[in-house]
């Protein structure tokens, strides 16, 4: 039972058998309390919970949470590695009452856990309580017989917990093991309790007041308990070792490091295996949990460790990126109890990677650059600012790694003058902003991303999160507080919400506060960072500073995602129907459709975009997961992923790749890859179906493609169908036979059309082929056979005088047709045996002429023309048979 794996699995199986709800350890970014960086202790997830903020089905509850102290309040990154006990990452376990059970079964779990299911000697033990909290006292005594001189009191704060300067808050107990006199130290609240010899196990808090102000404190109604127990401690407790990186799960990690660095964890070397197999833990969880290595905030965090690790690999001799061959030594141990390092290996894997390959790059760099800054350097001196400034915004090399790199040789860096460097930077940089028009308007947003940093975004694995209200702008000016009514952009630390990139509209949603509720309709990216959410007050009145709770439109969101995922769909069936020359050139993708602009020259077919609809539906219908990898821009492209146009990509870009393809030189590979910074489904499935509406032409070999998916495409459809339904109808035919009976009716309709024509001529001509005798004259021996008609289609008017000759046989046939609106058509036609002598080009300009039209065209022998005055119909054709009388 003395396994890491084992111990945590009997810790939570006690308490489910004690009717405890086994919840799921919450990700390492809190989603529920802004003002903490990462996820530090196991209640974290239950705050709201404590202060009665939120319900959950259950009163009583265990965790075995994810843990991660290297930034804010609580840092130990500097002593990792150096001690025994000191982590970036840790689990901790523990219990925890809603109201329900209280301080005796609390003690009495833990007693019984320690003593009985782990099998911990109680002689060793011993408690602390705080000093005026003599129920706890007694309950040590009733419970685990423990003599008095065993229950320590404790009368500082270390024995008393509050989450606030108000709020919940109560006495605690803490257990601890004593490793035997042969280690010194004493117990605690002792002189030598900073000794080895006596080491807490676990801590039970029992909450049990609310603070109201400074001065006052009144009992809690529903008292609650927090408990929290480092599984590394009780796990090398429980091992017999007096050091947490001695345990089975560490082991492992070191032994990995050992072989892959071909060096031992012994004297000197002992310490930078241990960093590694430690960093590398809080590495990887962060990743898995969103979180990516950068400039500023969490990331730039989690950037330190991993960098602090690969300096450690470089000293151990690795000359080569190390810490991603570590990566499957860490899922074997740790993988079963966390399957989100299982789903993001790829993830994890490729930003390890890259990282390590870039530091290793600014490494060498750096401190060649170093080196001859310090040349003329001794002891006691110090680096400019100026320089160091230098090498951190010019060549990348951070500050830390300057002072790392010249502590050793007890070199110091002028700080001021790094800052001072700095703060010039930034003048300068806000001095470009300055000018009219959209860059004035952009200089608050450079202002806010100044003062502030940039906005974390948290939305690619959530939709809800707590954060503080940074900025309030209302009409183009930073306010301190709006009202009700009031239009308002607000600036929030941390975000689920969307900024509108790359074609993706950005999200909406509810902004709210214990005092606020603002409806947000758009979220913007603005000043290089800041996600911009604007919306109106709805009720009360937002201030800056505020703790909100933010909430994205959830049913948008989805829509969003599946249609932002059927684009990158799309667009590789695109590729494989119509060619590789086909790449996107724009795109929309909004909650109720999508559309993409793609380069191609020529309309596509109906059997195309069969063919693309069909690909893409293959792929939905595997419901393969969709997985994201962060890799260098060159790297990316060099594996076959697409990078979109007009889109600006750093250095480090999210690869987004979904399902496997089942046709030509995509058979059984990753069917689409492609550069992305949206958000999309987990699975190919969650699309539901892609239907594409059609294509059109945007500009010179560029198409449009608009599609639906899920719920708008199924409307869509049964709207198609209950068409189909209703014109089945009306013809009295099955659906089935809708088409036979339509192409059937429309070859009727032709036909009958035919048979109006030839009526129509026949009736226009008077009855025969060569017109009536009437409207035929002889005109210097010339049969002329001049008519105005109406009704007749101007296009039919040359199929009337081509009859008209065959009925003349030798002679010259002008038609007007008259049209409803007054309108006039003239053609002229002369049979070939007078070509010679007249010209239909010059007789049907005459009758232009005389309707009020200029010119006209044709061959000698036929000839059309128009003009605007049809009541001149009987003058054109007298103009005409005057120009055969010569």
């Amino acid at each position: 039972m003395s396994g890491v794996n084992e111990i945590r699995s009997t810790f939570l199986d006690y308490f489910k058998k004690n009717g405890h709800e086994i919840v799921s350890s919450s990700p390492l970014v809190p989603r529920n309390d802004p003002t903490l960086m990462f996820t530090n202790a196991g209640m974290v997830q239950f705050k709201n919970v404590f202060t009665g903020l939120e319900q959950r089905p259950y009163k009583t509850a265990a965790t075995a949470q994810k843990c991660v102290r290297a930034g804010g309040k609580h840092n130990d990154l500097d002593n990792v590695g150096y001690t025994a006990r000191h982590h970036t990452f840790f689990e901790m376990l523990g219990n925890f009452s809603f109201g329900d059970y209280f301080k005796e079964q609390a003690i009495e779990h833990a007693w019984t856990l320690i003593t009985k299911e782990f099998g911990i000697d109680a002689k060793r033990l011993l408690v602390t309580v705080y000093h005026t909290d003599d129920e706890a006292f007694n309950l040590w005594k009733k419970i685990a017989g423990l003599s008095d001189d065993k229950i320590i009191r404790i009368p500082t704060s270390d024995n008393f917990w509050a989450m606030g300067d108000t709020g919940p808050c109560g006495p605690c107990s803490e257990i601890f093991y004593d490793h035997g006199d042969h280690i010194w130290g004493g117990p605690p609240g002792s002189p030598e309790e900073d000794g080895d010899r006596f080491i807490e196990i676990w801590n039970l808090v029992f909450m049990q007041y609310e603070q109201i102000t400074k001065e006052e404190r009144v009992d809690l109604p529903r008292p609650s308990i927090d408990t929290g127990m480092g599984l590394e401690r009780i796990a090398a407790l429980l091992q017999g070792k007096h050091d947490n990186y001695d345990i089975d799960l560490f082991r492992a990690l070191i032994a990995a490091s050992e072989e892959a660095t071909g060096v031992k964890a012994e004297g000197e070397q002992r310490a930078s295996h241990r960093v590694i197999a430690d960093h590398l833990r809080s590495s990887a969880f962060l990743i898995a949990d969103g979180v990516l290595p950068s400039a500023e905030g969490r990331g730039y965090v989690l950037r330190r460790i991993m960098r602090r690790a690969m300096r450690h690999a470089e000293l151990l001799g690795a000359r080569e990126p190390l810490m991603w061959k570590l990566l499957p030594a860490l899922i074997q141990q740790m993988g079963r109890a966390y399957p989100e390092l299982v789903r993001a290996e790829a993830l994890i894997t490729e930003t390890l990677k890259l990282e390590e390959t870039k530091f290793r790059a600014t490494l060498k760099r750096g401190l060649s650059l170093l080196s001859d800054a310090t040349t003329t350097l001794g002891k006691g001196d110090m680096l400019d600012g100026e320089t160091a400034f230098k090498l951190y915004d010019t060549y990348g090399f951070p500050l830390d790694l300057t002072q790392d790199a010249l502590r050793a040789r007890e070199i110091n860096v002028d700080l001021a003058g790094f800052t001072d460097a700095m703060e010039r930077q930034k003048a300068e940089a806000r001095s470009h902003w300055a000018g009219s028009g959209d860059k004035a308007t952009e200089t608050i947003w450079f202002e806010l991303r100044d003062k502030h940093g940039a906005t974390e975004f948290l939305g690619y694995d959530t939709e809800t999160a707590e954060g503080v209200v940074q900025a309030i702008v209302r009409d183009g000016a930073a306010v301190g507080e709006a009202a009700k009514g009031d239009k308002v952009q607000i600036v929030v630390n941390q975000t689920p919400f969307y900024g509108e990139s790359g074609g993706q509209m950005g999200d909406t949603g509810v902004i709210s506060s214990d005092n606020a509720r603002i409806e947000i309709t758009d979220t913007q990216r603005r000043g290089e960072g800041l996600f911009v959410h604007t919306g109106t007050v709805a009720d009360g009145t937002v201030k800056t500073g505020d703790a909100v709770a933010m909430t994205v439109d959830h049913a948008r969101r989805s829509r969003i995602r599946a249609n932002h995922s059927a684009t990158h769909l799309l667009h590789e069936a695109l590729r494989e129907v119509l060619g590789t020359h086909v790449a996107q050139k724009g795109s929309l993708v909004a909650p109720e459709r999508l559309r993409f602009d793609v380069s191609h020259p020529k309309p596509m077919t109906a059997e195309e975009l069969k063919q693309v609809e069909d690909m893409a539906n293959e792929i939905i219908l595997q419901n393969a997961p969709v997985t994201t990898r962060l890799m260098s821009v060159d790297d990316a492209i060099a594996e076959g992923a697409m990078a979109l146009f007009g889109e600006k990509y750093g250095e480090e870009v999210r690869v987004v790749a979904m399902g496997q393809g089942l046709h030509g030189a995509k058979s059984n590979r990753p069917y689409s890859v492609e550069l992305c910074g949206g958000t999309h489904v987990s699975a190919t499935g969650d699309i539901g179906l892609v239907r594409i509406l059609g294509d059109s032409a945007v500009s010179s070999g560029v198409r449009r493609l608009e599609a639906v998916t899920g719920e708008t495409a199924r409307a869509y459809l049964a709207e198609q169908d209950e068409r189909v339904k209703a014109l089945a109808t009306s013809l009295k035919v099955q659906p089935a036979e809708v088409l036979t009976r339509v192409e059937a009716l429309m070859d009727e309709r032709r036909k009958l059309e035919k048979e109006l024509a030839d009526a129509k001529r026949k009736l226009a001509m008077g009855g025969g082929q060569g017109g009536s005798e009437e409207a035929v004259r002889d005109i210097g021996g010339v049969k002329f056979l001049g008519k105005a008609i109406s009704g007749v289609d101007p296009k039919d008017l040359k199929g009337l005088a081509d009859d008209g000759k065959a009925g003349l046989g030798s002679g010259v046939v002008t038609l007007i047709g008259v049209s409803d609106d007054g309108k006039a058509s003239a053609v002229v036609a002369v049979t070939a045996d007078l070509v010679g002598r007249f010209s239909a080009v010059d007789l049907v300009r005459i009758a232009s002429a005389a309707l009020g039209g200029k010119g006209g065209g044709g061959r000698p022998d036929m000839a059309q023309a128009g003009g605007p005055d049809g009541s001149k119909a009987d003058e054109a054709l007298e103009a005409v048979a005057a120009a055969l009388a010569g």
